[in-house]
């Protein structure tokens, strides 16, 4: 059965990999070429990726006997799993086709890069150490994959806003300077076809011009202003808790291994940096009232610290987790 099983994995990588690519291209044609179709059939074929994503997953569980949680090429495979599933549920419940331009990239670029760095023999099913047999690491990296693939949608959304803010500010400038632009005049009142978070942009004919120019191009697909940071702080604050669970049920599978709870491994270490900074996300939040643009690079920067936790460590970085290096 396993053997089987094994001949089906080249395919339906190759599949997945397909899927992926080619719902990136259709987000992208929608939304530059202003083609409902194309979003649409975007959406179905990325949801035909996450299906293909799933079925990938499980037979690879099938012929390993394990959840797939070995190597490098298993937690990418978990990781675009998580990416696609946040995105799609944020997609149907806030009807938000434009950020799928923003989303898909990052599964599509992180199978390419299976492809190009991930040799067909370093992916195949290996037997693994007997670290990795424990409960606690499928719990582990199962809420990290969650809690990653949330904050892919949150760098999206941060990256709509920081795009569409920017176009209005330079727009709106045409009528006059633009005011202070601190987190409090993001959120003041511009326009109802905006909402409120155009950075304090003044009224009359230059904001006239930003809603004009934003309106006319491909930003025109995006929701206001308002929305776009809203959602990105419903996302963090998803993601967030499952982060944090990710970080304690890696101290206690590192307790019942290797006898510490915390012993300051490189991963261990990004893991709480990356957590500290949405820990900030939220706590300037609700502190001080952060939203609009501070907030977005947040989001960006968080993001990024997802990624050097994920990629960079394991490549520059050797400690306790190089066996989950991309490399096998």
């Amino acid at each position: 059965m396993s053997q089987i099983l094994k001949g089906f994995e080249g395919p339906l990588f190759y599949l997945l990999l397909a899927a992926y690519v080619v719902a990136t291209l259709l987000y992208w044609g929608g939304a530059l070429g202003k083609k409902n179709g194309l979003s649409r059939a975007a959406t179905w074929v990325a949801v035909a990726g996450l299906v293909i994503n799933t079925v990938t997953i499980v037979v690879r569980m099938l012929i390993a006997h394990r959840p797939p949680l070995a190597n490098g090429y298993e937690f990418i495979l978990t990781f675009c799993w998580g990416i696609v599933a946040v995105y799609l549920f944020a997609e149907f419940r806030y009807r938000l086709r434009a950020l799928g331009s923003f989303v898909l990239p990052v599964p599509a670029l992180l199978l390419l890069f299976v492809e190009i760095a991930i040799s067909p023999a370093e992916r195949s099913s290996t037997v693994i150490m007997p670290a990795l047999k424990s409960q606690w690491l499928t719990i582990h990296v199962a809420t990290a994959m969650l809690a990653y693939g949330a904050f892919a949608v949150s760098f999206g959304l941060g990256v709509m806003y920081l795009l569409k803010e920017r176009k209005m500010r330079a727009a709106a400038r045409i009528g006059g300077p633009v005011p202070g632009d601190s987190g409090a005049d993001e959120r003041r009142a511009a326009s109802p076809a905006e909402s409120s978070m155009t950075g304090g942009l003044p009224d009359g004919s230059g904001l006239a011009a930003g809603v004009v120019e934003v309106n006319s191009g491909i930003l025109a697909r995006f929701p206001a202003l308002e929305v776009l940071d809203e959602l990105a702080y419903k996302v963090v604050a998803f993601g967030f808790p499952l982060l944090t669970l990710c970080i304690i049920t890696g101290a206690v599978w590192a307790n019942y291994t290797w006898g510490t709870y915390w012993s300051w491994d490189p991963k261990e270490t990004w893991s709480l940096i990356t957590w500290l900074v949405y820990a900030g996300y939220l706590h300037v939040r609700f502190t001080r009232g952060w939203k609009g643009r501070p907030a977005a690079w947040l989001a960006v920067l968080g993001f990024a610290a997802v990624l050097f936790t994920f990629f960079g460590v394991n490549y520059f970085l050797p400690g306790l987790h190089s066996y989950a290096n991309p490399s096998g």
